[in-house]
């Protein structure tokens, strides 16, 4: 897909200054699923580090690598500085990366001095090595860093400081080395930095891909009964199936306890049913569903509730921490939780908004930015485009045969059980990822006939999985 789409270009949606390293692992993994192996991004992130090395005009250069990442792109330079002297002192402890240890094996093959230091003596027997380098390389640790500096990274950092000689840092400094320079890829991950661009795609940023699942933590092994989130769904009285479609959604993903409130009973034994008298979700309501609300870390209101409903939404919506908006609660006045997701197709969204979101790519996350001024806007579609007012993402997953009744609902379920544990920008990109790719991958085994109750079985294996 080109970036001019639509007389409008996406660059405009790339966020700019610093990244963090959660997010910069989310891009690398989705540059990597279209396309661009982590061994290439290595390769230009090490050839520009080279560049900055020969910029000193050194004779003699001296290059420390850790044994992650940041120390394959120190392997990669060291390559490209054959022509000079050039030393190499490497970490020679487990845990070496699958693409570090690539990088030193073809190293081995290079003009260089290999150095693999385990311990401080190691490390102490090599002074001669950073007294007569002309410039130091420093690649010990990414932005994956944590703790105390142990051996044999203390002493290189050490005896880095006292050579009193140019040092460049790779990415991020490491704790204790104080840089000229700090050569950083892609974008900045600290103040001060020289970015250099090392060939990764747009659609890797302001599209949602696999790398979004990186953000998804594995259940701890003493988790407790709870522990995967508490979702009330509110909704129910014209339209009986709805609520209990989003419940399953939310139990697929990972919710533990999901409770349905509403007037309409249906017999699925997985969801907790809060019966509600009457046809219709009213005022008289309005206590027991705010205790059910303050018992429940996300609330999802609108699913099949129907138009009569609303004051009884805005008025939880105010008492809830988290809550995500759905179908019939897309309407003015617009409920606000203290966080807020909204998941409108197009003709929601002009009723919530009194905007018609166009047909542009472009055009219509232009709108949905401009509205997103109460929480995070979900706006579906052929291509889902998700904003908080200040980022904006694209989903492009999903299915023709998706335009059937009932998968918004599992949509909503899927962003709530997310919404548990995440924020409510990434719980509305992951969720609009996996249920697209549920809904894909039904497809590709049916051809047709997909039912909005076949997703959520499917959301396990593209929320969880890891390949």
């Amino acid at each position: 897909m080109s970036p001019d789409i639509e007389g409008g270009d996406l660059r405009e949606f790339l966020e700019s200054g610093i990244i963090s390293p959660e997010r910069m692992r989310v891009v690398d993994e989705n540059a990597k699923a279209l396309g661009l192996p982590s061994l290439q991004l290595m390769e230009s992130a090490g050839r520009a580090l080279a560049d900055n090395v020969l910029s000193y005009e050194p004779s003699r250069a001296l290059i420390l690598c850790g044994k992650g990442n940041n120390g394959g792109d120190g392997l990669v330079a060291a390559r490209y500085l054959q022509s000079l002297e050039a030393a190499v002192i490497i970490v020679d402890q487990p845990g070496m990366t699958t693409e570090c240890s690539r990088q030193l094996e073809v190293a081995r093959h290079c003009r260089l001095n290999l150095f693999p230091v385990q311990c401080r003596e190691d490390v102490a027997a090599l002074a001669h090595e950073f007294n007569d380098a002309d410039v130091i390389v420093d690649c010990l640790l990414g932005t994956g860093t944590s703790g105390e500096l142990r051996e044999p990274i203390r002493s290189c950092v050490e005896m880095a400081a006292r050579a009193n000689i140019p040092i460049l840092s790779a990415d991020i400094p490491t704790p204790g080395i104080v840089p000229d320079r700090i050569v950083t890829f892609h974008r900045p991950k600290v103040e001060g930095s020289k970015t250099v661009d090392i060939g990764i795609p747009l659609e890797a940023e302001v599209f949602v891909g696999p790398g979004e699942l990186l953000l998804v933590k594995r259940r701890r092994k003493d988790a407790h009964k709870g522990a995967g989130g508490k979702v009330l769904v509110i909704g129910g009285g014209p339209y009986q199936g709805a609520p209990y479609l989003t419940g399953l959604g939310a139990l697929r993903a990972g919710a533990d306890l999901v409770r349905i409130a509403s007037p309409v009973f249906e017999p699925v034994p997985d969801l907790i049913y809060e019966r509600l008298e009457g046809e219709v979700v009213g005022m008289e309501h309005i206590d027991r569903l705010l205790e059910l609300a303050g018992d429940s870390d996300v609330v999802v209101i609108g699913n099949g509730l129907g138009e009569e409903s609303h004051e009884v939404v805005v008025r939880v919506a105010g008492h809830c921490e988290k809550a995500v908006f759905d179908a019939d609660a897309l309407r003015r006045p617009v409920p606000s939780a203290t966080q807020s997701i909204y998941t409108p197709h197009a003709g929601e969204f002009t009723r919530m908004t009194g905007i018609q979101p166009g047909n542009g790519l472009v055009s219509r996350a232009r709108e949905v930015k401009k509205a997103a001024g109460k929480g995070t806007i979900l706006l579906k579609g052929p291509v889902d485009v998700i904003s908080d007012g200040r980022r904006v993402r694209f989903n492009r997953t999903g299915s023709p045969a998706m335009t059937v009744g009932g998968t918004g609902d599992v949509l909503a379920g899927v962003a709530a059980a997310i919404f548990c544990h995440l924020p409510a920008f990434e719980s509305a990109c992951i969720s609009a990822y996996v249920t697209g790719r549920a809904g894909e991958d039904i497809t590709a085994q049916q051809g047709g006939g997909l039912l909005a109750s076949d997703i959520p079985d499917r959301i396990p294996f593209e929320l969880f999985r890891r390949d």
